[in-house]
Protein backbone atom coordinates (compact mmCIF):
# COMPACT_ATOMS: atom_id res chain seq x y z
CA UNK A 1 0.00 0.00 0.00
CA UNK A 2 1.28 3.66 -0.65
CA UNK A 3 1.84 6.26 1.64
CA UNK A 4 -1.21 8.39 1.30
CA UNK A 5 -1.09 13.05 1.96
CA UNK A 6 1.29 13.30 -1.53
CA UNK A 7 2.07 17.05 -1.72
CA UNK A 8 -0.73 18.51 -3.47
CA UNK A 9 0.46 21.79 -3.60
CA UNK A 10 3.16 21.04 -6.02
CA UNK A 11 1.02 18.63 -8.77
CA UNK A 12 2.75 15.88 -8.26
CA UNK A 13 0.20 14.81 -5.38
CA UNK A 14 -2.97 15.30 -8.51
CA UNK A 15 -0.81 13.73 -10.74
CA UNK A 16 0.04 10.21 -8.56
CA UNK A 17 -3.47 10.30 -7.59
CA UNK A 18 -4.34 10.38 -11.77
CA UNK A 19 -1.66 7.47 -12.16
CA UNK A 20 -3.41 5.55 -8.92
CA UNK A 21 -6.87 5.38 -10.01
CA UNK A 22 -6.75 5.72 -13.71
CA UNK A 23 -9.18 9.03 -14.23
CA UNK A 24 -9.35 12.65 -13.73
CA UNK A 25 -12.73 12.25 -12.35
CA UNK A 26 -11.65 9.08 -9.77
CA UNK A 27 -8.93 11.45 -8.94
CA UNK A 28 -10.99 14.14 -7.82
CA UNK A 29 -13.05 11.89 -5.62
CA UNK A 30 -9.72 10.69 -4.09
CA UNK A 31 -8.13 13.61 -2.94
CA UNK A 32 -11.10 16.10 -2.71
CA UNK A 33 -10.51 18.46 -5.30
CA UNK A 34 -12.62 19.38 -8.20
CA UNK A 35 -12.48 17.79 -11.53
CA UNK A 36 -11.49 20.84 -13.09
CA UNK A 37 -9.04 21.65 -9.96
CA UNK A 38 -7.42 18.44 -11.18
CA UNK A 39 -6.99 19.58 -15.13
CA UNK A 40 -5.31 22.54 -13.61
CA UNK A 41 -2.66 21.20 -11.28
CA UNK A 42 -1.96 18.58 -14.31
CA UNK A 43 -1.75 21.13 -16.69
CA UNK A 44 0.26 23.51 -14.82
CA UNK A 45 2.73 20.38 -13.83
CA UNK A 46 3.03 20.18 -17.56
CA UNK A 47 4.06 23.57 -18.46
CA UNK A 48 6.68 23.54 -15.36
CA UNK A 49 8.30 20.47 -16.68
CA UNK A 50 7.71 21.19 -20.57
CA UNK A 51 6.19 17.78 -21.27
CA UNK A 52 2.92 16.35 -21.56
CA UNK A 53 2.63 13.71 -19.06
CA UNK A 54 -1.20 11.71 -19.92
CA UNK A 55 -2.83 10.64 -23.55
CA UNK A 56 -6.00 12.05 -22.93
CA UNK A 57 -9.23 10.27 -24.49
CA UNK A 58 -12.95 10.42 -24.06
CA UNK A 59 -12.41 6.84 -22.62
CA UNK A 60 -9.34 7.08 -21.13
CA UNK A 61 -6.40 8.53 -19.63
CA UNK A 62 -2.52 7.02 -20.23
CA UNK A 63 0.66 8.11 -19.25
CA UNK A 64 3.21 9.32 -22.09
CA UNK A 65 6.72 7.46 -22.39
CA UNK A 66 7.86 10.80 -20.36
CA UNK A 67 4.84 10.74 -17.97
CA UNK A 68 5.79 6.86 -17.32
CA UNK A 69 9.77 7.88 -16.87
CA UNK A 70 8.86 10.63 -14.48
CA UNK A 71 6.84 8.33 -12.36
CA UNK A 72 9.09 5.96 -11.96
CA UNK A 73 11.61 8.70 -11.23
CA UNK A 74 10.12 10.60 -9.69
CA UNK A 75 7.40 8.94 -7.69
CA UNK A 76 10.24 6.34 -4.80
CA UNK A 77 11.50 9.54 -3.84
CA UNK A 78 8.00 10.98 -2.64
CA UNK A 79 7.55 7.92 -1.20
CA UNK A 80 10.56 7.47 0.47
CA UNK A 81 10.16 11.38 1.88
CA UNK A 82 6.27 10.38 2.96
CA UNK A 83 7.51 7.54 5.09
CA UNK A 84 10.67 9.08 6.62
CA UNK A 85 8.53 12.00 7.57
CA UNK A 86 5.76 8.94 9.16
CA UNK A 87 8.57 8.06 11.38
CA UNK A 88 9.63 11.13 12.11
CA UNK A 89 6.28 12.32 13.61
CA UNK A 90 5.99 8.64 15.14
CA UNK A 91 9.72 9.28 16.95
CA UNK A 92 8.54 12.57 17.99
CA UNK A 93 5.32 10.77 19.49
CA UNK A 94 7.68 8.14 21.21
CA UNK A 95 10.56 7.85 24.25
CA UNK A 96 13.41 6.92 22.46
CA UNK A 97 16.89 7.91 20.48
CA UNK A 98 19.51 10.50 22.38
CA UNK A 99 18.57 12.94 24.97
CA UNK A 100 21.35 15.88 25.35
CA UNK A 101 21.11 17.85 28.54
CA UNK A 102 22.66 21.04 29.84
CA UNK A 103 22.96 20.74 33.23
CA UNK A 104 24.47 23.36 35.99
CA UNK A 105 26.56 21.09 38.59
CA UNK A 106 23.35 21.82 40.95
CA UNK A 107 21.09 20.69 39.04
CA UNK A 108 23.69 17.76 37.98
CA UNK A 109 24.49 16.52 41.50
CA UNK A 110 20.48 16.37 42.11
CA UNK A 111 19.88 14.29 39.23
CA UNK A 112 22.53 11.79 38.91
CA UNK A 113 21.92 11.43 42.17
CA UNK A 114 18.38 10.75 41.71
CA UNK A 115 16.98 7.11 40.74
CA UNK A 116 17.77 7.58 36.94
CA UNK A 117 18.31 4.14 36.62
CA UNK A 118 14.33 3.84 37.15
CA UNK A 119 13.63 6.24 34.29
CA UNK A 120 16.09 4.80 32.02
CA UNK A 121 14.39 1.03 32.68
CA UNK A 122 10.90 2.81 31.94
CA UNK A 123 12.54 3.81 28.26
CA UNK A 124 14.89 1.28 27.39
CA UNK A 125 15.24 2.91 23.95
CA UNK A 126 16.18 6.16 25.10
CA UNK A 127 19.70 6.86 25.86
CA UNK A 128 20.98 9.85 28.13
CA UNK A 129 24.07 12.79 27.63
CA UNK A 130 24.23 15.21 30.79
CA UNK A 131 26.86 17.90 30.10
CA UNK A 132 27.18 19.94 33.61
CA UNK A 133 28.89 23.01 33.14
CA UNK A 134 28.41 26.84 35.12
CA UNK A 135 27.21 28.44 32.04
CA UNK A 136 24.38 27.83 30.23
CA UNK A 137 26.39 29.02 26.90
CA UNK A 138 24.46 28.37 23.54
CA UNK A 139 22.75 25.28 23.47
CA UNK A 140 21.50 25.43 20.38
CA UNK A 141 24.66 25.52 18.27
CA UNK A 142 25.86 22.85 20.77
CA UNK A 143 23.22 20.59 20.01
CA UNK A 144 21.36 20.20 23.26
CA UNK A 145 17.69 19.10 23.45
CA UNK A 146 17.01 20.56 26.53
CA UNK A 147 18.98 22.50 29.72
CA UNK A 148 17.98 22.30 33.41
CA UNK A 149 19.24 24.83 35.72
CA UNK A 150 18.86 26.28 39.39
CA UNK A 151 18.14 30.42 39.71
CA UNK A 152 16.37 32.88 37.77
CA UNK A 153 15.79 33.26 34.30
CA UNK A 154 18.52 35.15 32.06
CA UNK A 155 17.20 36.79 28.90
CA UNK A 156 17.58 34.69 26.07
CA UNK A 157 15.87 33.36 22.77
CA UNK A 158 15.43 30.26 24.69
CA UNK A 159 11.73 29.57 26.34
CA UNK A 160 11.84 29.01 29.82
CA UNK A 161 9.87 26.68 31.83
CA UNK A 162 9.74 26.54 35.50
CA UNK A 163 9.51 22.90 36.78
CA UNK A 164 9.87 23.71 40.36
CA UNK A 165 11.04 25.29 43.34
CA UNK A 166 12.46 24.63 46.71
CA UNK A 167 13.59 25.68 49.70
CA UNK A 168 16.74 26.81 51.08
CA UNK A 169 18.28 24.73 54.66
CA UNK A 170 20.49 25.83 57.03
CA UNK A 171 22.36 22.71 58.15
CA UNK A 172 25.18 21.19 60.04
CA UNK A 173 26.56 17.59 61.09
CA UNK A 174 26.05 15.81 64.44
CA UNK A 175 29.63 15.54 64.42
CA UNK A 176 30.17 19.42 63.80
CA UNK A 177 27.35 19.98 66.52
CA UNK A 178 28.87 17.82 69.15
CA UNK A 179 31.85 20.27 68.59
CA UNK A 180 30.61 23.47 68.33
CA UNK A 181 26.73 23.10 69.82
CA UNK A 182 23.63 23.91 67.86
CA UNK A 183 23.42 27.72 67.09
CA UNK A 184 20.35 29.33 68.67
CA UNK A 185 19.20 31.83 65.80
CA UNK A 186 20.92 32.52 62.59
CA UNK A 187 22.44 36.17 63.99
CA UNK A 188 24.80 33.66 65.99
CA UNK A 189 26.66 32.72 62.87
CA UNK A 190 28.42 36.32 62.99
CA UNK A 191 30.18 36.35 65.69
CA UNK A 192 32.99 33.79 64.77
CA UNK A 193 32.22 30.74 66.73
CA UNK A 194 30.70 28.87 64.01
CA UNK A 195 32.70 27.63 60.86
CA UNK A 196 30.37 28.17 58.01
CA UNK A 197 31.07 27.41 53.97
CA UNK A 198 30.37 29.38 51.30
CA UNK A 199 29.12 28.19 48.01
CA UNK A 200 30.38 30.30 44.90
CA UNK A 201 27.73 31.94 42.45
CA UNK A 202 28.44 30.38 39.06
CA UNK A 203 27.25 34.46 37.87
CA UNK A 204 29.26 36.32 40.08
CA UNK A 205 31.74 34.88 41.00
CA UNK A 206 31.17 35.65 44.42
CA UNK A 207 29.76 33.43 47.55
CA UNK A 208 26.26 33.64 47.70
CA UNK A 209 25.29 36.18 50.31
CA UNK A 210 23.36 34.19 53.42
CA UNK A 211 19.54 35.32 53.87
CA UNK A 212 17.19 33.60 56.08
CA UNK A 213 13.28 33.55 55.40
CA UNK A 214 10.30 33.33 57.79
CA UNK A 215 8.21 34.55 60.45
CA UNK A 216 7.38 37.45 57.37
CA UNK A 217 10.90 38.99 57.22
CA UNK A 218 14.46 38.35 55.85
CA UNK A 219 17.18 38.34 57.69
CA UNK A 220 20.96 38.87 55.77
CA UNK A 221 24.06 37.41 58.33
CA UNK A 222 27.67 37.95 57.24
CA UNK A 223 28.92 34.87 57.83
CA UNK A 224 33.22 35.52 56.33
CA UNK A 225 33.45 31.65 55.47
CA UNK A 226 36.83 30.95 55.18
CA UNK A 227 36.40 27.99 53.12
CA UNK A 228 34.40 28.29 49.41
CA UNK A 229 33.69 26.11 47.06
CA UNK A 230 32.06 26.16 43.84
CA UNK A 231 31.04 22.03 43.76
CA UNK A 232 27.64 21.07 44.93
CA UNK A 233 29.04 17.87 46.00
CA UNK A 234 32.05 19.16 47.49
CA UNK A 235 29.75 21.17 49.59
CA UNK A 236 27.79 18.37 51.18
CA UNK A 237 30.45 16.29 51.25
CA UNK A 238 32.52 18.84 53.84
CA UNK A 239 29.46 19.34 55.29
CA UNK A 240 28.63 15.92 56.17
CA UNK A 241 32.41 15.50 57.08
CA UNK A 242 31.59 18.33 60.12
CA UNK A 243 33.78 21.04 58.20
CA UNK A 244 31.29 23.55 59.11
CA UNK A 245 27.74 24.81 58.46
CA UNK A 246 26.24 25.27 54.96
CA UNK A 247 23.47 26.50 52.83
CA UNK A 248 21.79 24.42 50.45
CA UNK A 249 18.66 23.43 48.59
CA UNK A 250 16.53 21.07 50.13
CA UNK A 251 16.40 18.52 47.37
CA UNK A 252 20.00 17.93 48.25
CA UNK A 253 19.81 18.41 51.73
CA UNK A 254 16.47 16.61 52.42
CA UNK A 255 17.58 12.26 52.60
CA UNK A 256 20.50 13.21 54.40
CA UNK A 257 18.39 14.99 57.49
CA UNK A 258 16.21 11.91 57.18
CA UNK A 259 18.88 9.29 57.14
CA UNK A 260 20.45 11.41 59.89
CA UNK A 261 23.30 12.40 58.94
CA UNK A 262 22.72 16.29 58.25
CA UNK A 263 20.30 18.49 60.77
CA UNK A 264 18.07 20.75 60.00
CA UNK A 265 19.37 24.24 62.13
CA UNK A 266 16.42 26.72 61.83
CA UNK A 267 13.30 24.69 60.78
CA UNK A 268 11.65 28.08 61.22
CA UNK A 269 13.48 30.06 58.85
CA UNK A 270 13.25 28.34 55.49
CA UNK A 271 10.56 30.56 53.51
CA UNK A 272 13.37 31.51 51.16
CA UNK A 273 12.60 29.77 47.63
CA UNK A 274 14.80 29.16 44.88
CA UNK A 275 13.73 28.20 41.21
CA UNK A 276 14.50 25.44 38.84
CA UNK A 277 13.98 26.29 35.33
CA UNK A 278 14.34 24.06 32.06
CA UNK A 279 15.14 26.12 29.11
CA UNK A 280 14.29 24.85 25.62
CA UNK A 281 14.46 26.07 21.89
CA UNK A 282 11.26 26.38 20.97
CA UNK A 283 8.30 25.58 22.98
CA UNK A 284 6.78 24.36 19.62
CA UNK A 285 6.44 20.76 19.01
CA UNK A 286 8.80 19.34 22.45
CA UNK A 287 9.91 16.03 21.66
CA UNK A 288 8.17 13.00 23.85
CA UNK A 289 11.83 12.16 24.95
CA UNK A 290 12.43 15.84 26.56
CA UNK A 291 8.96 15.99 27.68
CA UNK A 292 9.49 12.48 29.42
CA UNK A 293 12.29 13.33 30.92
CA UNK A 294 11.35 16.89 32.52
CA UNK A 295 7.99 15.21 34.21
CA UNK A 296 10.56 12.92 35.59
CA UNK A 297 12.30 15.84 37.01
CA UNK A 298 9.02 17.48 38.39
CA UNK A 299 8.20 13.67 39.85
CA UNK A 300 11.28 13.54 41.99
CA UNK A 301 11.18 16.91 43.45
CA UNK A 302 7.43 16.30 44.34
CA UNK A 303 8.45 13.74 47.10
CA UNK A 304 11.11 15.89 48.44
CA UNK A 305 8.95 19.26 49.64
CA UNK A 306 9.73 20.36 52.90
Amino acid sequence: MRPQGHNLSSGIGVFAAVVDTGSFTAASESIGMSPPGVSRAIARLERRLNIRLFNRTTRSVTLTEEGRRFYDQVMPHVWGMEEAATAAARGAATVRGTLRVNLDPVASGFLLGAPIAGFMETYPELSLEFFSRDHLGDMVSEGFDVAVRFGEPRSSGLVARKLLDTAVVTVASPAYLARHGHPREPKVLENGQHTCLEFRDPETGRPFPWEFHGKRRTLSVETNGRLTVNDPGALVHACVAGTGIAQMLWLAAAPLIREGRLVNLFPEWMDERFPLHAYLPSRQHVPAKTRAFLDFVVSLAAGERP
